[in-house]
């Protein structure tokens, strides 16, 4: 497969015509920087850069799908008993609307399943087909998970209005990011498109930061169990929105 074809993340049907345009203004410009060797240019440094990034990558992803596992095994017993745990429970929220619950986290755990493949460099190169039919499936698994997890965080809020507030803004900036890469690779902006599209991951795998600021907070006193959700959302979700927008301008390669 070209190299050309390898720098899509999501795509409609290459044309062979169309080429990767310029940033809008909102964009960081690009440089010479923007070489197919990446800034910084040296291998080494780059991979010293990113090993970290992937190893905590996955570990917040399993952290996701350890929760999620947790959930199942505390619901299911609920779901299948047509018994309800205490109003006051945690799970309380999961069992009285199950549908809207895991119509939020099944797509979502989908997509943090499948994101780190499309993010992949050996796969957008060595097997383009299955990158592109995978970004359709993922990109909607995404989109509504997030729909969901907004009317879900904003209707049962766990840590009250300031955590609906956190799930709204980071929510929808989720979705905006998601929205923004479609669009772009439909115009052909390549290394836009690149750019939204790890904005969207860095967010969405943040789901697994919230946990561990849950834990510190807890295990540490500074919070009980009920509040410490609303700072954790906006600490996690904040930092790692800073550190998507950290990594788009640090490696601005179109293969990065």
């Amino acid at each position: 497969m070209g190299r050309r074809h390898g720098t899509f993340l999501m795509s409609e049907p290459y044309s062979g015509r169309a080429s990767p345009r310029s940033p809008s203004p909102s964009e960081p410009p690009i440089t010479a920087s923007d070489s197919e060797d990446g800034n910084p240019s040296d291998p080494t440094v780059r991979a010293h850069t990113r090993r970290p990034v992937l190893i905590f990558t996955g570990m917040l992803i399993g952290i996701a799908l350890t929760f999620y596992g947790l959930r199942l095994a505390t619901d299911v017993p609920f779901l299948a008993s047509g018994t309800q745990p205490e109003p006051e429970d945690f799970e309380s929220r999961y069992v009285a609307h199950p549908w809207l619950a895991y119509l939020h986290m099944t797509p979502g755990v989908l997509y943090l399943l499948g994101a780190p493949l499309q993010l992949s460099e050996r796969i957008r190169t060595k097997h383009y087909t299955l990158h592109r039919r995978l970004g359709r499936v993922l990109v909607p698994a995404a989109m509504l998970s997030v729909v969901l997890a907004i009317v879900f965080g904003l209707q049962f809020p766990w840590g009250g209005s300031a955590e609906a507030a956190a799930t709204a803004v980071f929510g929808c900036w989720f979705l905006i990011c998601l929205l923004l890469a479609v669009r772009a690779i439909r115009r052909g902006a390549v290394i836009n498109h690149r750019r939204w599209m790890i904005r969207a991951f860095a967010t969405g795998v943040g789901i697994g930061s919230i946990r561990i600021w849950i834990g510190v907070f807890v295990v540490t006193g500074l919070l009980d169990f009920h509040d410490s959700f609303a700072a954790a959302f906006w600490i996690a979700l904040g930092l790692h929105v800073i550190a998507g927008e950290w990594w788009v301008r640090s490696t601005p390669s179109k293969t990065g």
